[in-house]
């Protein structure tokens, strides 16, 4: 009986490349014992005839999928799509594909994970929100694992940090030399660890630079946040905000824009994670970006060694990654007025550089 709607069979491209089906098998598979020439052609058949090989199949022979599942805290932010985009171009280059999974909640997010793991060879966890001993107990049952986007103390979980000290000081020191004395921040989740680190490098600034004033305000991760914080934000009379990231200060920006507030002469707004909309925002976003970071190629680098070992495991590696500043105009120097009950008017003086 003839096949209908079924496409070319392993053995029909066996055939086309001159090749036996083990070959064929090997070279789909991503085995490095193939000549390469060979290997080459097998592929060049393998796309003109458009196969596609069976996963069923594939998974029931080599118990792999080849596939990794990302798990990500909201779809929605394209500092997380930009993580998914790097992931899967480097994972594609391997013979892997990319699922996504989204855990809107910390207390998904844990039963999300376990279910993307027993569908896929491993996990991609982006900025998780369990607790220390939740998350070890979680990684110990989705392991091969990365975790992206927080510092772990475990020397045998690999992970891909960003430094947001760093970053968050980085802004500090932008504003402060503004002439910005007067700082609010207005923060994320409670439960982000992002969040965490960036409230404790900003307590820690003030506490060694008396001449500055560093509050915080409830805020959160989206647009939405933002908006909703704007009249709390005027009341406070800073004279700068940083935002948790780029999403809530757009929601900021929009609503101050609907206050009539001069964005940066009333008051200057940064972001953080410099996502490709912060350069088309009214103003442009002053922001520190990790989106050119490529955390997605890096988590990779240090998934793909556990993929590939056998037995037991070996020592895995960390990544801790910088964000650079980007100065857009949202930022400028402080209101004189406002200014000089902070600081001497010598100090008010903006940063050439900085603009």
């Amino acid at each position: 009986m003839a096949r209908s709607n079924v496409g070319p069979t392993i053995t029909e491209v066996a055939k086309a490349a001159g090749v036996s089906r083990a070959t064929v098998s090997r070279v789909l598979n991503g085995r490095t014992t193939v000549d390469p020439a060979i290997g080459a052609r097998v592929r060049a058949q393998a796309e003109r005839l458009q196969y596609r090989p069976n996963l069923t199949a594939r998974y029931l022979s080599t118990g792999r999928t080849m596939t990794v599942s990302l798990v990500i805290p909201d779809l929605g932010n394209p500092m997380f799509q930009s993580v998914l985009r790097s992931l899967t171009r480097a994972a594609e280059s391997a013979g892997y594909g990319v699922l996504v999974a989204e855990a809107q909640s910390a207390e998904k997010e844990a039963r999300i994970a376990q279910d993307a793991r027993r569908q896929c060879d491993a996990v991609v966890l982006v900025a998780p929100r369990t607790v220390d001993a939740e998350l070890d107990a979680l990684i110990t049952q989705v392991a091969p694992v990365v975790v992206l986007n927080r510092r772990l103390k475990d020397p045998h979980v690999a992970s891909v940090g960003i430094d947001y000290g760093a970053g968050v000081t980085q802004l500090v020191d932008h504003l402060t030399a503004l002439g910005h004395r007067d700082l609010l921040y207005v923060a994320g989740p409670e439960r982000s660890a992002a969040h965490q680190e960036r409230l404790a490098t900003l307590n820690s600034i003030a506490a060694s630079r008396p001449e500055l004033s560093v509050r915080t305000i409830p805020g959160g991760a989206s647009m939405a946040a933002g908006h909703d914080v704007a009249e709390e934000v005027l009341a406070s009379g800073a004279t700068g905000v940083l935002a948790f990231n780029d999403l809530v200060a757009f929601g900021l920006l929009a609503r101050l824009h609907g206050l009539s507030v001069d964005v940066p002469g009333d008051l200057s707004v940064t972001g953080f994670d410099g996502i490709e909309l912060s350069r088309f925002a009214v103003p442009a976003l002053t922001t520190v970006g990790q989106e050119v970071l490529d955390t997605g190629a890096v988590a990779w680098s240090l998934l793909e060694p556990q993929l590939a070992a056998t037995g037991k495991a070996g020592p895995v590696e960390h990544a801790l990654l910088t964000p650079r500043l980007i100065v857009g105009d949202s930022t400028g120097p402080a209101p004189a007025a406002r200014a000089s009950a902070h600081a001497p008017a010598a100090d008010a003086a903006p940063d050439p550089a900085a603009r």
